[in-house]
Parts: C-alpha cells; structure tokens; sequence
C-alpha cells in the first residue's frame, strides 16, 4: 500500500504464536525486509537501542547485516 508519506506496512497477531528462528528451516522467517542505510554501524546501534539482536554481522567486509525485531522476525540492514 501506498500513501502520500510514503509505503505503509499492516500487521496482524496471531494466537499462538511461535517466533521464527533464523535460520533454522524448521521455524522459517514469515516475512523478511532489506532496509537500505548510509551507515551501517549507526544503523545497527539505532536498532539494537531499539530492541533488534544482532543474527549475522558477516566478516565484517560485506555491505549487509541481518538482525531479528523484538519478536524475532529477521531483517537485514544493507549499505544503501
């Protein structure tokens, strides 16, 4: 969905409730987002004061990391 401000995402819960476990195939990701930064560590301190856990930080030579949200969905922050 699109809006004036920009791209809206809508979520909803569900009853129990069993978090994914990057990445274990056994309890696969629901949804997966790359989200494009300038400055990959200040990004990653913004969103581990946010609450994410850091998954994979690579070797440290790649242009991405991938990270789970409070409730355990992955994400990847990628230098934009």
């Amino acid at each position: 969905m699109h809006t004036d401000s920009g791209l809206v995402l809508a979520f909803q819960g569900v009853d129990e409730y069993v978090p994914p476990r990057w990445p274990d195939p056994a309890r696969p990701q629901h949804f997966h987002l790359d989200v494009d930064v300038p400055d990959l560590d200040r990004a990653q301190r913004q969103v581990l004061r946010l609450g994410a856990t850091l998954l994979d930080e690579g070797d440290g030579t790649r242009g991405w990391r991938v990270y789970a949200d409070p409730a355990g969905h992955p994400f990847c922050l990628v230098r934009g």
